[in-house]
């Protein structure tokens, strides 16, 4: 740094105090010029001055900054899914790659007979377990996944189901709204318990019930006998599906960032729109026409005879004294590609996805750069799915599903453990992933069971097709190139030292 520019020129009053008390006067101006490098060496984001004007900050906790926006955050996000073609492809993209086809649970108590009866007794299960009666255990976990998206959070709550109801298990799950938690209940006890904003919490900071409307309070449907009070629901029947971005209790839309350029976008791009079909309902001018008076071309007047301006497609508008015909140019729009795509670089960003996978433009990449750009994004929806998603959403159910059977004598233990198994992301390049995973396999790198996995099957379930097939083929006396027991990779035949009649090794197979 500048040795003139750092040094700080005493003031009036620095050279008043020096005709009185010279060092006093010295000691402070030094101290001074040590404040100022201090101020100089601080955060460029803490600096004050014009370039940080209007910069407003807080240092409120997370829960007062959502209890003051998150109604309008929901609200507004729910708008722009609705009418925004961006933000609805955003929310879409994100549970399409977290959820996919379903998050599979996989009973491992180690037990291969009960883990087989609990597997199909919980495929039974999740065809009924909605209590909306609209879609499986798989459907649940695509729409909590997609509210938490779109709102911030959502409830599902655990309905225990009488005997007679004949379910598999007497258990069903109702999903509710964030909008279902009444936020008005705030309160405070002696013994260091309290309510704040509808979820309570006991005096070491657990939450042990939340206050929930049994309908949702926007729904004007609602019958007028139906009560519109809270009612208390413990919290072991109760989850809460959230992301956590700092220590807080409620979830914010994953769009907030964006939320004013997706808004700022669709009112550009309805005013470009506006401007074109402006300028294309004017096809041309005519100049000089004495009769345009006469009805040439026709204007549109009100009650009181006055002419009502207005466009319409294929105008032709005549002006008196003139005697040609002159035709509009509609002005060239440039760069509004390169601005539009920079606009949804930015949303992509907020929404924190890929640029490819919000507009599906695929035109700016190559092979090794969507490659980059979605490996990166598979981290941060594994990060999602293992520390969000099966952990507070699909564990819980589990557990549920588990105790409600075991109640009804359908399962040795209340807990039983599991496995589960996400959505297999698709091969990049299939035949190179495939032939790294062979190396891998060969070499010891990895086991056959996480390749398995890493597809979102089970290798129980793989083996025991391949063993079914291979069984159906031999009593057949079928063999094909993939069977790896009889034939190489090369297709030629393996010598099988139990079979004499077999051939011999190297020869060709005709299949």
């Amino acid at each position: 740094m500048n040795r003139a520019k750092s040094f700080t020129a005493p003031s009036f009053l620095d050279r008043a105090v020096a005709i009185v008390a010279p060092r006093a006067a010295v000691k402070r101006l030094v101290a001074r010029q040590a404040f100022a490098g201090l101020a100089r060496r601080a955060y460029d984001g803490a600096a004050a001055g014009r370039r940080t004007d209007g910069w407003h900050s807080t240092g409120a906790s997370a829960d007062a900054e959502i209890a003051s926006a998150g109604a309008v955050l929901r609200n507004r996000m729910r708008d722009l899914v609705r009418n925004n073609p961006h933000a609805a492809k955003a929310v879409s993209a994100w549970v399409s790659n977290i959820v996919g086809s379903g998050i599979c649970p996989r009973a491992a108590s180690g037990d291969e007979a009960l883990d087989k009866r609990i597997n199909d007794l919980f495929a039974e299960w999740s065809k009924v377990c909605d209590a909306d009666g609209r879609s499986d255990f798989h459907g649940l976990t695509t729409l909590a996944v997609s509210g938490m998206v779109e709102a911030g959070d959502i409830f599902a709550r655990r309905r225990i189901r009488r005997a007679s109801d004949d379910l598999p298990v007497p258990l069903q799950i109702q999903l509710n709204e964030a909008d279902h938690l009444d936020e008005s209940k705030i309160d405070g006890r002696p013994d260091g318990s309290r309510t704040i904003r509808g979820i309570e919490y006991d005096p070491l900071g657990r939450r042990v019930a939340y206050w929930l409307f049994p309908d949702h309070p926007g729904d004007i449907a609602v019958p007028l006998s139906h009560s519109v009070a809270s009612v208390r629901v413990p919290a072991d029947g109760v989850i809460h599906l959230f992301k956590r971005d700092r220590v807080q209790q409620r979830g914010v839309p994953w769009g907030a960032p964006v939320m004013r350029a997706l808004r700022d976008l669709d009112d550009w791009t309805n005013a470009e729109l506006v401007r074109k079909k402006t300028e294309a309902c004017l096809v041309g001018i005519v100049m000089g026409a004495e009769d345009a008076d006469q009805g040439v071309a026709p204007s549109v007047v009100d009650a009181d005879g006055k002419t009502i301006e207005q466009f319409e497609p294929g105008l032709i508008a005549y002006a008196r004294g003139g005697k040609d015909i002159k035709f509009n140019q509609p002005a060239a729009s440039a760069g509004v590609s390169e601005w539009l795509r920079a606009q949804l670089h930015i949303i992509a960003a907020g929404f924190r996805i890929p640029y490819e996978l919000l507009t599906g433009d695929l035109s700016q990449v190559n092979y090794s750069s969507i490659r980059a750009g979605i490996v990166e994004f598979r981290r941060i929806v594994e990060a999602i799915q293992w520390q969000v998603v099966i952990p507070v959403f699909c564990q819980p159910i589990w557990n549920w599903f588990t105790e409600a059977a075991y109640i009804a004598g359908l399962v040795p233990a209340p807990r039983i453990a599991v496995t589960w198994s996400p959505p297999r992301f698709e091969y990049l390049n299939p035949l190179d992933d495939a032939r790294a995973d062979l190396m891998m396999l060969r070499m010891g790198a990895t086991s056959l069971p996480r390749v398995i996995s890493r597809q979102g099957e089970d290798l129980d379930d793989i083996l025991a097709e391949i063993a079914a097939t291979n069984a159906k083929l031999d009593a057949l006396g079928i063999i094909l190139d993939s069977d790896p027991r009889k034939v190489t990779q090369q297709g030629l035949y393996q010598k099988d030292p139990a079979n004499e009649n077999a051939p011999k090794a190297g020869t060709k197979t005709n299949n």
